[in-house]
């Protein structure tokens, strides 16, 4: 069969490379072609747009870019509609996907949608859309399955792909040290290690990163590292990190985490990411002050961490928008180093977080299944329109 994914971040092209290598070995013949990355390129498919060029974060900055997007929106229908897959698999990503799937399904496409978007926490209209144009949705949060029952629509819960990932991970670095997983890096052994995870985009670096900077400073008996993104380049974290000479940079977040004592990390997969290795953290959030505005008048949750959404309490502090700043986040840090009532209250946390989302067992394969199930039971595809251009 031929299967069409799209992507339009890092985590999406991690997800997206496991799910297509669990389809594979349901569907020796499978054929790709994807928008995603290099992770999911390596797994064997044709990857036609890079999530680099689709990296448009905020409302003010979607406008300032909606030529760009625009022509994305044209050049994907052309390319689905020359590649007639079996199906299209949206991951994440839904001011794009969500229209993606509308245009898919009017062509009757097979949409099947992995790693929800975030409906429940704003425009939870945007169900209707799914509702119409989306033929199965396979989600990753505990408490995403019961939202979309209620709306009659079909979902399975899969388990988070996350925790499979850092399992492997965590599995094949256990006898190694810090110096061993960051060989690149002078380390100090009487010195404590702080990751830096200041997002994945240009935006989120240029706005998080100097905070972080400007307050590892006061911390002179620890050591800070700074994780660099999947696809960005060295030239903006060398222009920020050039007046931190002992800053240092490394391209192995995972190794990172492994090692590190504490964390500050931009909101968003990184958050679990960080727990799940075990790692103590505070969250940071920094926008446009016009996107910042917006998203507070609608978004509906309580949290904007990840960990404190699936525990439904704030176990990590986070710090957002006017919140940010040096003074807050150099108090943090230092609680999250030597309060040991609080390293004991992230591990049971963490513990619980790790059994929630661990309950179905390995969500690629579980949702490579389901898709494959799918799609043998609606063999008989219909026959397509050409698309308008």
């Amino acid at each position: 069969m031929k299967y069409y994914l799209i992507a339009g971040e890092a985590s999406g092209d991690l997800h997206g490379s496991h799910l297509i290598r669990e389809l594979l070995t349901l569907d020796k013949a499978a054929r790709f072609r994807c928008w995603g990355g290099p992770l999911m390129q390596d797994e064997g498919a044709d990857l036609v747009k890079n999530y680099q060029d689709l990296a448009f974060m905020g409302f003010l900055e979607v406008l300032e870019n909606l030529p760009a997007i625009l022509r994305n929106f044209r050049f994907a229908k052309a390319d689905i509609a020359n590649f007639q897959p079996d199906v299209l698999i949206l991951i994440d990503y839904p001011g794009f996907n969500l229209r993606m799937a509308k245009w898919a399904k009017k062509r009757d496409f097979h949409v099947v949608y992995y790693i929800s978007p975030q409906v429940w926490a704003w425009k939870e209209s945007r169900v209707r859309q799914i509702q119409r144009f989306v033929d199965k949705m396979l989600v990753i949060l505990p408490f995403e399955q019961a939202f979309y029952q209620k709306w009659n629509l079909p979902v399975e819960y899969v388990g988070h792909p996350l925790l499979q990932v850092v399992d492997d991970y965590r599995l094949r670095s256990a006898e190694s040290t810090k110096s061993r997983l960051l060989p690149n890096a002078d380390f100090i052994p009487e010195k404590k290690l702080v990751a830096l995870l200041p997002g994945s985009r240009k935006q989120e670096i240029s706005r998080k990163l100097p905070i972080m900077l400007e307050m590892s400073i006061d911390f002179p008996n620890c050591q800070f590292m700074v994780a660099k993104a999947p696809g960005q380049g060295n030239q903006i974290y060398q222009s920020l990190l050039e007046k931190y000479p002992s800053v240092t940079l490394t391209d192995q977040a995972y190794a990172l985490l492994m090692s590190a004592d504490a964390a500050c990390v931009t909101s968003g997969t990184a958050t679990l990411e960080t727990a799940l290795f075990g790692v103590p953290e505070v969250v940071c959030y920094k926008g446009s002050w016009i996107s910042y505005q917006i998203a507070r008048r609608l978004i509906k949750v309580k949290y904007i961490c990840l960990v404190n959404l699936i525990l439904d309490k704030p176990a990590i502090t986070e710090l957002i928008q006017g919140d940010f700043t040096r003074d807050n986040l150099r108090n943090e840090l230092r609680d999250l180093l030597e309060n040991s009532q609080r390293k004991l209250e992230f591990s049971a946390d963490y513990t619980y977080l790790r059994k929630l989302l661990g309950e179905k067992g390995r969500a690629s394969a579980n949702a490579a299944r389901i898709i494959v199930e799918y799609l043998t039971s609606n063999v008989a595809l219909p026959e397509r329109t050409e698309p308008q251009r």
